[in-house]
């Protein structure tokens, strides 16, 4: 089982180049550009909003502001729309596998809502994370907050009725207050946001920063995942399998991933597995498997 195809595409090669060509665009050349592919199925619910998502300027126009932010002027990772498609094709593809494997969402245990209701709320999640980087990276949750919350009276008018609509709004406004680094996430769909944002770790994430000279454990050890992929675990609901060239890639997963994942809800139903897959470096560690 995989994501779908571009996201694949995206997650395993550099894609930082792209993000820093991007921000040298004019903004409407910049949002011409965007077009943020998810697997919709029958979710009649999610195909509606991502129909909007489209057309929204103003939220492409937040994506745009971000990566300039992020990527011109402070010289860190890629935030750009890239990173937005990662992260929500990584979280409807968590979300599904638990689906699959008969793990029952919050707002189906505590509201009485359906699944598709719960994949959009993972997915605006995801879209609207992030988008507090236009105003700047330090506090950039909490601006986050008070964008999303009118835009996603906009995207989801005619959608959803009060008082469900609230109910929607509210479940991704605690996703997106608790992806960061010492957030609570309350729902599984909170949780999944957390663990997905921490799972764009290929190494196009750090390629900027790392080619500048700025060569810290956090670059190089980002540019060591080659790979990441989630399927059917062997003890647990859903697997994800990091490939990595270089050992050093254990910082993402040790580091990093793990202080997402703990704490997340996700404990009982991911486990975590890296290797690395290439003869060229000494293998201090054959396969590591993470424990939460």
């Amino acid at each position: 089982m995989t994501l779908d195809p571009e996201t694949e595409e995206r997650i395993a090669e550099p894609v930082s180049d792209e993000a820093m060509r991007e921000t040298r665009l004019t903004p409407a050349q910049a949002v011409e550009k965007m077009h943020i592919n998810l697997p919709v199925r029958g979710n009649r619910k999610l195909r509606r909003l991502m129909e909007r998502v489209e057309a929204d300027k103003q939220l492409k126009g937040w994506w745009h502001v971000s990566n300039v932010n992020a990527v011109v002027r402070m010289e860190i990772n890629d935030h750009s729309w890239v990173h937005i498609q990662i992260v929500a094709n990584i979280a409807l593809k968590i979300l599904r596998q638990l689906f699959k494997h008969g793990v029952e969402p919050s707002l189906v245990r505590d509201y009485g809502l359906e699944r598709e209701d719960a994949e959009v709320v993972v997915t605006l999640s995801a879209l609207l994370h992030c988008i507090g980087m236009s105003v700047h990276r330090h506090g950039h949750e909490d601006f986050s907050l008070f964008l999303a919350e009118p835009k996603m009276r906009v995207l989801l008018a005619g959608i959803y009725e009060e008082p469900e609509l609230t109910v929607v709004i509210s479940e991704v406004l605690q996703a997106i207050t608790s992806h960061r680094a010492d957030g609570q996430p309350l729902a599984l769909e909170a949780g999944i946001l957390r663990v997905a944002d921490a799972l764009d770790m290929a190494e196009g994430r750090s390629r900027i920063p790392f080619e500048r000279g700025r060569v810290s454990m956090h670059s190089l050890s980002a540019a060591a995942i080659d790979d990441v992929s989630i399927k059917d675990g062997t003890t647990k609901p859903v697997m994800i399998e990091i490939v990595m060239n270089n050992s050093s890639g254990l910082f993402q997963v040790d580091g990093l991933l793990k202080a997402k994942l703990r704490g997340s809800g996700l404990e009982p139903y991911v486990e975590v597995i890296a290797h690395i897959d290439t003869d060229a470096e000494k293998r201090l560690v054959q396969v590591y498997n993470l424990e939460t």
